[in-house]
């Protein structure tokens, strides 16, 4: 007999894990494993990657999950290999070759192209991707022999520097570093660059170094975090305004603090801001020398000297992450 299987006890997790996504693995898929591994009752993740791509994979666990769409927002970095002179069915390595050329541009022309696709540009999105269309996923009409219309996207490449160019040989390719905004499709900026040096190409290589504030040097990977024990796996999370970097800090005192988690604006000398990060004590804990450090309430922004509440965390989760985080939150 099979002895029975042991059921994973779920808990209150709460922080951001930055996660190494490996090669081979969707994006829900390293999620669910991080999850399971910390033995989290609530996770998501903050932009995906596909299977063929590796790299920063910011995971929210609870009260995170509240301040996911900030880092779905947040500029990426890339560096991919562009392989010249063929061209696949998906646009990287997993699709089948639809045409072979010959390369025979020069370093010179590399340079001018690549100063072509930088700043603002538009990209019509690939065929083998997320993207709904009619409630369908892009790649599903794909997968079934169908091309689609597709609106072109405004996109916008801050950045793209040529680290590695071999132009001869049996493998021509380019490696590049892209910086970009939310929404650029990587393959389809490799695809678009190869075919105007006229020889076309795919990605072979993509890995995602860093989203936002977040680098590749700081995430860790599933089978690293996997060798760990239970406390050393929590050590690794980050605290959950870890999300909101780059935001105005806001100090409300218990009065206000209470108000404010109750969805109430505040009015104070602050200036105008889009984009605050609000900090407090705890409800419900009483205030002397000894009190913990301020928590963090949630974000807002201010307008005319109004503190005006925009995703709050609850009672209950500033206690667990009380209970579970000592260190100071700011």
């Amino acid at each position: 007999m099979h002895a029975p299987r042991t059921r994973v006890q779920r808990r209150p997790v709460h922080g951001v894990l930055l996660l190494d996504k490996p090669l081979g693995l969707s994006s829900n898929q390293a999620l669910q494993k991080a999850k399971w591994l910390l033995r989290a009752e609530k996770a998501g993740h903050t932009g995906t990657l596909d299977p063929l791509a590796s790299g920063v994979l910011p995971l929210c666990l609870g009260a995170a999950t509240k301040f996911s769409q900030i880092h779905l927002d947040a500029d990426k970095t890339y560096e991919t290999t562009v392989r010249l002179g063929v061209k696949t069915s998906t646009g990287d390595a997993e699709g089948e070759v639809v045409e072979t050329r010959p390369v025979t541009c020069t370093a010179g022309q590399v340079v001018e192209v690549l100063d072509r696709f930088m700043g603002p540009i538009d990209q019509v999105p690939p065929m083998h991707s997320a993207l709904k269309k009619d409630g369908r996923a892009l790649y599903e009409y794909a997968r079934e022999g169908q091309t689609v219309e597709r609106a072109a996207r405004h996109v916008v490449i801050h950045d793209l520097e040529l680290l590695e160019m071999q132009l001869q040989g049996e493998s021509p390719q380019l490696r590049l570093r892209v910086r970009c905004s939310k929404g650029t499709y990587i393959r389809t900026l490799g695809e678009d660059i190869a075919e105007a040096l006229g020889c076309g190409g795919h990605l072979s290589v993509l890995r995602r170094v860093a989203t936002g504030p977040f680098d590749v040097a700081q995430c860790i990977g599933l089978d690293a975090l996997e060798a760990l024990n239970a406390d050393d796996r929590l050590a690794r999370l980050l605290p959950v305004h870890a999300l909101l970097e780059g935001h105005e800090a806001v100090m409300l005192d218990a009065e206000h603090a209470g108000r404010f988690l109750s969805g109430v604006r505040r009015r104070g000398e602050w200036a105008d801001s889009e984009r605050v990060a609000v900090f407090g004590p705890a409800p419900g804990v009483a205030h002397d020398a000894t009190s913990p450090s301020p928590v963090l309430l949630g974000s807002a922004h201010t307008l005319a000297g109004e503190l005006i509440p925009g995703r709050l965390l609850s009672p209950s989760e500033i206690q667990q992450i009380l209970e579970t985080s000592p260190e100071p939150a700011t």
